[in-house]
């Protein structure tokens, strides 16, 4: 069987329901992705094709591929063409390691599981990998899956999916709420691996159960924004289970206890917080300072501590504005599916969470620059100290409007979105003879990150602007995907051939622009191509 595919070498096939059983055929993706592969683009760039053999693909759907004919045979660019034919698919075709539609016979013996565990891993579940790392990342796998969300309501097979992931990511907030990244659950029977490094973290976890636990705020948001915008899509409130009201209040407890501050109010005595963690490490963005508690917090704020950021980097003053903006407008989202569903008293507290939150975003991370006037900082203490800057990954200041905080035309934003797009505002805003967009200490003073070109592309009403950010992630992705990281001084030079959640990005900014300004892409004239309609 050859282990390579060809373009439209779905269209017109059974899909193949046992991946397993040619598993052993397929080459690992990980090795697959770091060469080129026929036929190439037939645009100047001769992009590769890197889909694998659809018999090696781990989920297939033909709603996915109507999406990329429609939208590939529109394009101008044939490169741009074969990046989307690449990107779009990628999470569905090499990052859904187990899937089960709920339907399979429960086995009369759990090992596994506690007598406190009713109901866990009941019905529908899917485990969505990061890429190159066989574990899951709750922020990874929401943003991996959005841009599917669309078409559940047309195809069950991604409807069922896609309610697997949320059943998922409800036992593993259950589970383990301060975590980041997940094993594979223990039923898929996939060995979990480790992360070879030594932490001390607290509370403690299962290392079988867990990848990583870094605490981020942006990934309990994570979680809620997957079942909001499966319920945006469908309107089904199938998720609704009495274990996703269990994770929802195990995620709540986390928000109090994180909401308190370095030292009591009253009496101003150190009080430990509940989360702490220390890293044997030379790199410093790798673990939390003060005996892994992190820089002292204020009260009063009515903001959440985040002890990372969703670069998995610590924070300096642990008031993450983004992912408390985030966790604002999930709150508030989830509020409104929960009154639809009838659960009129939780949804009240919920919305009376929300409004809190987003007041104490305005009214603690927005301070006067002297030069860019009302922005948004990036992480404060609530004692006046701020740090200026953006970073590349989601939820980012550069974000808000795509989260659903702020309208891109609103004035504390665009005065945000100069200065974190300048180099004398943002420090982290990198240019070079190849490439320039904003990175990250996660990777270094050389590397930006096409992810944050993209999110540009999509709160920007400017054509040039939106085009040159196309262009610019377009050039640097000789591949055939899209990479985490480039030297912008010299692309060939990047981290990660295989990044699940930039191939997302990537194919959601294609797919925003093609609603917007679809003569950008589809040229002039064009008419608006909207997923799923």
């Amino acid at each position: 069987m050859a282990a390579f595919g060809g373009p439209g070498s779905g269209h017109g096939q059974e899909v193949v329901e046992d991946y397993a059983k040619y598993k052993t055929a397929c080459p690992e993706y990980q090795h697959y992705a770091v060469f080129p592969h026929r036929p190439l683009s037939e645009g100047p760039l001769n992009l590769p094709y890197q889909r694998p053999a659809l018999q090696c693909r781990t989920f297939t759907s033909p709603f996915v591929e109507k999406v990329i004919q429609d939208v590939t045979s529109r394009m101008t660019d044939k490169d741009l063409a074969r990046l989307f034919e690449n990107a779009f698919p990628n999470t569905l075709d090499t990052t859904v390691r187990w899937h089960v539609d709920g339907t399979q016979k429960k086995p009369k013996s759990k090992p596994f599981q506690r007598s406190t565990d009713e109901g866990a891993w009941e019905g529908p579940q899917s485990f969505i990998v990061t890429g190159d790392i066989n574990a899951e990342w709750l922020r990874d796998s929401t943003n991996q899956l959005a841009q599917y969300q669309a078409l559940a309501p047309k195809d069950k097979k991604i409807e069922t999916l896609i309610l697997g992931a949320i059943n998922t990511q409800a036992e593993f907030v259950i589970e383990a709420p301060y975590c980041n990244a997940f094993q594979p659950p223990p039923m898929s029977h996939i060995e979990p691996t480790g992360n070879g490094q030594h932490d001390y973290v607290h509370p403690a976890y299962e290392q079988t159960r867990v990848f990583e636990c870094k605490y981020e705020l942006d990934s309990l948001a994570h979680f809620l924004a997957l079942g909001n915008q499966f319920f945006a899509s469908t309107k089904s409130t199938a998720f609704l289970t009495k274990r996703w009201y269990q994770a929802l209040e195990t995620l709540l407890h986390v928000l109090d206890e994180q909401s308190k501050p370095t030292f009591n109010e009253t009496t101003g005595k150190y009080e430990r917080n509940e989360y702490l963690f220390q890293r044997t490490t030379s790199t410093g963005t790798e673990t939390l300072s003060l005996g892994g508690v992190g820089n002292p917090l204020n009260s009063g704020t009515g903001l959440i501590r985040s002890a990372f950021r969703p670069s998995d980097d610590a924070t300096i003053l642990g008031f993450f504005i983004p992912a408390n903006a985030m966790m604002a407008v999930e709150l508030k989202r989830t509020a409104q599916l929960l009154k639809s569903a009838g659960k009129i008293d939780l949804s009240t507290e919920l919305s009376a969470r929300a409004d809190l939150l987003e007041k104490a975003v305005w009214e603690h991370g927005v301070i006067t620059h002297k030069k860019y006037g009302s922005v948004f900082a990036f992480e404060v203490d609530g004692y006046g100290s701020q740090i200026i800057m953006d970073d590349a990954n989601l939820p980012s200041l550069l974000a808000l409007p795509l989260m659903g905080f702020v309208d891109v035309s609103e004035s504390t934003y665009q005065n945000t979105r100069r200065m974190i797009l300048e180099k004398s505002g943002n420090p982290y805003y990198l240019k070079g003879k190849d490439f320039e967009a904003i990175g990250g200490p996660h990777i270094g003073l050389q590397h930006a990150w096409p992810m944050s070109r993209l999110v540009q592309a999509m709160t920007s009403t400017d054509d040039d602007e939106i085009l040159g950010s196309l262009e610019a992630v377009l050039k640097t992705s000789r591949l055939g995907l899209v990479h985490e990281s480039i030297n912008v001084d010299r692309a060939a030079d990047f981290t990660r051939s295989w990044f699940a959640w930039a191939n997302s990005v990537f194919a959601q900014t294609v797919l925003d622009v093609a609603a917007r300004k679809p003569h950008i892409i589809f040229g002039k004239g064009a008419e608006p191509y909207r997923i799923g309609e």
